[in-house]
């Protein structure tokens, strides 16, 4: 994907925020995508983040679904969770080219939203019910910090049981 694919997936958000009245802070730090190293540079717990998966799900033979799937960072997916959701065959993290596709970042970026139709968003309660919720804004080098309640009314995802303990 072109770099500058990447920064319109920043600058559609941001807008979206701006549009939306969102209170919002940006935090700048160094370059980093994994959830625990992300969490320490900028100085919350892992359970205010956003850890964000893109998800293979096999209905059947001939139907593929991907679904975003949002969970605490201090919580894994839980993929028999949402194969169960989904009456699928098989779930699975999707391959990093169609994920990057899809999600319109790169690893360690993926947003909580989506702006992409082939890709539906379903959050753990867990996620919504935080004060503040912390994710990387489609960048390694700048997060955001909004209230899972305003993330909830924007990204509107299908809100499900799917994280378990890591």
């Amino acid at each position: 994907m072109p770099e500058h694919a990447h920064h319109d997936t920043y600058d559609h958000l941001i807008a979206l925020l701006d549009s939306s009245h969102v209170e919002h802070r940006l935090i700048d730090h160094e370059p980093e995508g994994g959830t625990e190293a992300v969490c320490a540079l900028r100085g919350h717990p892992a359970s205010e983040a956003a850890k964000c998966i893109v998800l293979r799900v096999k209905v059947d033979r001939r139907t593929t679904r991907h679904v975003l799937a949002v969970v605490p960072g201090d919580r894994r997916v839980d993929l028999d969770a949402v194969r169960a959701l989904f009456g699928a065959r098989y779930v699975g993290f999707s391959d990093p080219e169609t994920a990057e596709r899809l999600a319109h970042a790169v690893p360690g970026t993926v947003l909580p939203f989506s702006f992409d139709p082939d890709l539906e968003v379903v959050a753990d309660p867990d996620v919504v019910a935080q004060p503040k919720l912390y994710f990387n804004a489609a960048r390694l080098d700048r997060s955001l910090l909004i209230s899972g309640a305003d993330y909830e009314r924007l990204a509107k995802p299908r809100i499900e049981r799917i994280a378990a303990r890591a």
